[in-house]
């Protein structure tokens, strides 16, 4: 039976709970279970801590899991990340105080507090920076102003806690993180067929959160101005309508894009635009 990790709380849980049960999985938790059987599709589900996830992987008790990348590059694990989620986006940066000038060059001899020590520690290695890293499990921010350190390291997401705490963002991220689904080094060349399926099923999903199906009628002296605008994956279906010299097109389109895109359909004088959400894909 296929084992996969998933995070027992907080919002990656909660996400990648909702994308597997649409991608046909029995992954549902009525209270706290450890364990969820899926068995229609031979699936175990299993919930730990999403900083575990990646060390359970590498030792092969476990053979997938979805965890955020900071939290399995932060673990050290000998993991292969399979495919991003695009979920639970977030950078990882470094803060100082709002008056300090303090930039990561600067940091030589710095107190550095951080929930995630393998990160720090691997990134002042590659700007050749000798600082003690303070490993804190929370409430990271106030850590300078109780004079526990002089920079923290965290994860921003809006940068409103960072802002709250009198601390600003010094330098760019040490990385972008989101969350991943992660297997142990080197299957990523031997996996099962549940797995292969398991795989595409979540890409499906979530290439289809990333476009919208735009719909639309357009004349035929426009038909050309209006397929550039949407060019589709391949290319448009176009199909003439009743009325003469008029066509009916459908494409796939960004979803982030797709307000430019109608402004520009209106432009070349398409009529009728529709744009619907797709539920998943195989492209």
């Amino acid at each position: 039976m296929l084992k996969i990790a998933l995070p027992n709380k907080g919002s990656l849980s909660e996400e990648s709970q909702a994308l597997i049960s649409e991608a046909g999985y029995n992954c549902k938790r009525y209270s706290r279970e450890l364990k969820v059987t899926d068995v229609k599709n031979q699936v175990e589900f299993i919930f730990l801590r999403p900083r575990d996830i990646a060390v359970y992987v590498q030792n092969g008790i476990i053979d997938l899991g979805i965890t955020g990348r900071d939290l399995a590059q932060d673990s050290d694990a000998d993991v292969t990340e399979l495919l991003a989620l695009g979920f639970g986006r977030s950078n990882f940066c470094y803060a100082v105080p709002e008056e300090s000038l303090l930039t990561p060059e600067g940091f030589q001899g710095k107190r550095i507090a951080t929930s995630y020590p393998g990160l720090v520690k691997r990134d002042l290695q590659s700007r050749n920076i000798n600082a003690q890293v303070i490993k804190l499990d929370g409430a990271i921010e106030i850590s300078i102003n109780l004079g526990v350190a002089d920079v923290i390291a965290d994860v921003v997401q809006t940068g409103r806690t960072m802002a709250e705490a009198g601390l600003r963002i010094s330098g760019g991220p040490i990385m972008e993180s989101e969350a991943t689904l992660v297997t142990r080094k080197g299957r990523e060349a031997g996996l099962t067929s549940a797995e292969e399926i398991f795989i595409q099923r979540l890409r499906g999903i979530v290439v289809a959160r990333e476009y919208v199906m735009v719909e639309y009628d357009v004349a035929k002296a426009s038909l050309e101005a209006a397929c550039s605008v949407t060019p589709g994956i391949e290319a448009p279906t176009v199909a003439p309508l009743r009325r003469d010299g008029w066509f009916a097109v459908k494409a796939m389109a960004k979803k982030c894009e797709i307000n430019t895109i109608m402004d520009r359909l209106c432009d070349v004088g398409a009529k009728g635009i529709i744009v619907t959400d797709i539920r998943t894909c195989r492209l």
